[in-house]
């Protein structure tokens, strides 16, 4: 029961919320429940989508790939979200890459269901419109962070997101843990300025390491540094 669409408390965060139970009914008897492994990819840039995936659980990061064939992620899609509904939308072909950060399961919705739904529930169109505009804004804000901020605030800024969405272990190491590669196409830069920047931080006090883990040893200070004071 708790796989139904219309029991699963997932949608209460994403656009499915304005569906009526018919609607979600008639989702949950067409959705593909899949179980993604870490590394591996919902789909790559250039793909035309026959669906959106709605992320029950993991994390996948959205890229696009530059012209020096290096990666920039863009987002860090969570528990809740719907990935692949503009490209669903506009039917053009998908502008970013999703690859699993960690093990995900996710379910897959015909495009059918979601194109039927904007046509005959204004509620619905609504809500998708809402949290396209607010994946814009996010890109905005990534546009501005890149062409205004140095690699050390962004470095910063990094770790201060990694924190306060995905929060911390009980030894305050950060719960969610990105490969140094991972972090430099967050913030747009060489894999080995990352490394130099993240061993700068640590030996400062900003951060902490244990192993593979990594954490924030002194929040106020690396936000003083995000905000360039």
């Amino acid at each position: 029961m708790e796989s139904r669409c219309e029991n699963c408390i997932i949608r209460q965060f994403n656009s499915l919320r304005a569906m009526s139970k018919e609607e979600l009914k008639k989702v949950s008897d067409s959705k593909v429940t899949k179980t993604i492994k870490k590394g591996e990819a919902l789909f790559e840039e250039g793909e035309k989508l026959d669906g959106v995936f709605c992320v029950r659980d993991g994390i996948s990061k959205l890229s696009k790939l530059s012209a020096n064939g290096k990666d920039q992620i863009v987002k860090l899609a969570t528990k809740g979200e719907v990935i692949g509904q503009r490209s669903v939308i506009t039917e053009e072909s998908t502008n970013l890459s999703a690859v699993a950060v960690n093990d995900m399961e996710v379910c897959f919705i015909p495009k059918e269901n979601i194109v039927n739904t904007l046509n005959t529930n204004p509620a619905f169109a609504v809500e998708v419109l809402r949290h396209m505009a607010h994946d814009l804004k996010e890109a905005d804000d990534v546009i501005v962070n890149m062409s205004q901020k140095s690699v050390k605030q962004r470095v910063a800024e990094a770790f201060l997101y990694l924190k306060n969405n995905f929060g911390e272990d009980p030894d305050g190491f950060l719960h969610l843990t990105l490969s140094r590669e991972d972090i430099s196409n967050v913030v747009g830069t060489a894999t080995e300025s990352c490394i130099r920047i993240i061993s700068e931080f640590k030996k400062k006090g900003l951060l902490k390491a244990s192993g593979k883990k990594i954490g924030i040893a002194d929040e106020r200070k690396l936000l003083d540094l995000a905000e360039g004071f």
